[in-house]
């Protein structure tokens, strides 16, 4: 009885050691589609707002490091958008807008899709983790306690 007590909680460690691996996964794909999130949210801000602006309209653009430079906007309708593989295409500014919004909203998807893969795992580990001390408690019981 003891045997297939300690199998069962073998079999049960390493699936849950499997469940911990794949929420760790999920979690850090979430937080990457989250910070894609963020960047497509301040693209699509920046694009909403070059539609308030004329030509020649002075601009403060962001190089990164919390650092700007100022520029001219030469051409408020055209916009390159990157299309990935590291290629970019000039598109007119509602283009981009749909553009961006698209890939917003297929992140979104792609993120609710991975919580509730999520879920389903956390789900899971809780119940392995109930299962694995209760298998402890019982094998526990089947032996005497060895104080060393």
């Amino acid at each position: 009885m003891a045997g297939k007590v300690e199998e069962e909680f073998r079999k049960l460690s390493v699936e849950l050691r499997i469940l911990e691996d794949t929420a760790e996964a999920l979690q850090s794909r979430i937080n990457m589609v989250n910070a894609v999130v963020t960047d497509l949210t301040y693209a699509n801000m920046t694009l909403e707002g070059l539609g308030k602006h004329k030509m020649d309209s002075e601009l403060l653009v962001p190089i990164g490091g919390s650092s700007y430079i100022k520029a001219t906007l030469q051409d408020p309708d055209k916009v390159i958008v990157g299309m990935g593989a590291g290629v970019s295409v000039e598109k007119t500014l509602q283009e981009a807008k749909e553009i961006v919004k698209k890939r917003l909203d297929n992140l979104d998807k792609t993120r609710m899709s991975l919580q509730q893969r999520f879920t389903q795992v956390a789900q899971r580990i809780s119940e392995d983790r109930a299962k694995l001390e209760e298998l402890v408690a019982e094998l526990r019981k089947g032996k005497p306690s060895k104080n060393v």
